[in-house]
């Protein structure tokens, strides 16, 4: 937990940018797995309430009462029944307390609280996706959300403040083990699912938890490739994909992809450097004031240009990437802002998180679709840079069929690929002053170099 002060002076930018009305903020329910004794471990936060809150426990609602200057922190304390099986905890008053909070009340109050308002025709701001006690059908809450309250936590939580830069960088250190763990015992006969397990357990070890589910295999070409039972294979590559999160739940990402045996052939590196290179560009480009779509599709000039380098593509590369036919290897965005969440405040909407009105994205365009951050990037901003280039067959044999950007691809030489997999290259970067830097006191290795040496070192 942060200091009170911060917590504070959290609050009160939030007042200032809302303006008037009440302010709901719910935290998270623990919920069950497979029983009602059986929840999901282990219990996390609502981003937004430990954000302006602080609080860990479950079962709390923070009010922020803005037209009478009021703060409340809602929640029942526990039973000694409670007590007995999982240990004391503080109560709710002094919860409130620690975090500069001078009122709390049971749960039963919150529905007071919100039927005073409602009878006094106040506004009442809440995110989504919590409507239950104004009576919105789930169908609707989204619509029915604040977008005055969506916009200022936005704001707030985009730009990150130092002790928030210290947790990131606490965050990238578990990151660092987690993928050199998975460099040094990765090799031909284990099983992706025992790798992915060792990565879990040390994102465990350091801290919290995982940030996300761990990526790791073998099909690097499916973007969310969960470690299956499948036997690590000699020739070929893994895609590890993984981050952890603190204590106080901050998180880092980032991306490897190295080859199973520990030495690249020829064919992996000529699309490796082809990342390498797109990779690199990115943070050349990325500092204030620049539009992070036009990083992202400068990356997708450089890796279409290497493409055509390799025969698996053709034509103008401006108008190839104008009618996305560079989908065909990178169907995804460049990246996504970061913080407490992986895709930091993608529950609010990525239209408001990632963009503006002078970058709204194509919706329309297949990978165009998939971007999540466009906007201007600021001091502060904390963003992903993850470009890649994938071979994945479907897509392959469904835009040969229908002749989508025949113009500009070569079928029959991407036919080869299709064994191939993806490789996906990502860190986490810090928008400084005048530029850029990466999170985390040690780089992961990543040039094809380094990435051969670490193994064999690691190998004995």
């Amino acid at each position: 937990m942060f200091s009170k002060a911060t917590y504070t002076a959290r609050r009160e930018e939030l007042k200032k940018l809302v303006k008037d009305g009440i302010i709901l903020l719910f935290g998270n329910n623990d919920s069950p797995f497979n029983g009602p004794h059986n929840g999901y471990s282990p219990f996390r936060q609502d981003s937004s309430f430990l954000y302006y809150f602080g609080q860990k426990r479950d079962g709390l609602v923070g009010v922020i009462d803005i037209d009478n200057n009021k703060e409340t922190l809602i929640g029942d304390d526990i039973d000694i029944e409670d007590i007995v099986w999982f240990g004391s905890v503080n109560t709710v008053a002094d919860m409130a307390s620690e975090v500069g909070v001078a009122h709390s009340a049971p749960m039963k109050a919150l529905r007071t609280i919100v039927a005073d308002a409602l009878r006094q025709h106040r506004r009442i701001h809440f995110l989504p996706p919590y409507r239950y006690l104004l009576g919105i059908h789930p169908n609707q809450q989204k619509e029915a959300a604040s977008l005055d309250l969506i916009h200022a936590v936005v704001k707030m939580r985009s730009t990150k403040t130092q002790e928030e830069i210290e947790e990131l960088e606490r965050a990238a250190v578990i990151g660092y083990k987690m993928h050199t763990t998975a460099m040094a015992i990765t090799r031909p006969g284990l099983t992706e699912k025992f790798v992915g397990g060792q990565i879990d357990g040390t994102a465990n070890s350091y801290g919290a938890t995982t940030s996300f589910a761990t990526i790791y295999s073998q099909h690097g070409e499916i973007m969310h490739g969960n470690p299956s039972m499948a036997e690590l294979q000699d020739g070929r590559l893994v895609l590890c994909d993984c981050g952890g999160e603190t204590l106080e739940h901050y998180c880092s990402d980032n991306t490897r992809t190295f080859p199973i045996n520990g030495k690249f052939t020829q064919r992996q590196l000529e699309i490796y450097s082809v990342v390498e290179k797109a990779h690199d560009y990115a943070l050349k480009l990325a500092k204030p004031g620049v539009k992070y779509m036009d990083v992202h599709f400068g990356v997708c000039k450089i890796i279409f240009d290497g493409m055509k380098e390799l025969g698996l593509a053709k034509g103008d590369t401006e108008e190839a990437v104008r009618q996305g036919a560079h989908a065909m290897f990178l169907p995804h965005g460049l990246g996504h802002m970061m913080g407490m969440d992986v895709h930091d405040m993608e529950a609010l909407d990525q239209i408001y998180v990632g963009f503006d009105e002078e970058t709204r994205p194509n919706l329309e365009q297949f990978g165009t679709n998939c971007l999540r951050m466009g906007r201007r990037l600021q001091e502060g901003f904390v963003v992903t840079d993850e470009p890649g280039i994938y071979f994945i067959p479907d897509l392959i044999d469904d835009w040969r069929a229908s002749g989508h950007c025949k113009d500009f691809l070569c079928f029959d030489k991407l036919d080869e690929y299709k064994d191939f997999g993806g490789i996906r290259l990502e860190d986490d970067i810090l928008i400084t002053a005048d530029g850029c830097r990466f999170l985390g006191k040690d780089t992961i290795p990543i040039r094809p170099k380094d990435v051969e040496e670490f193994m064999a070192q690691a190998r004995g």
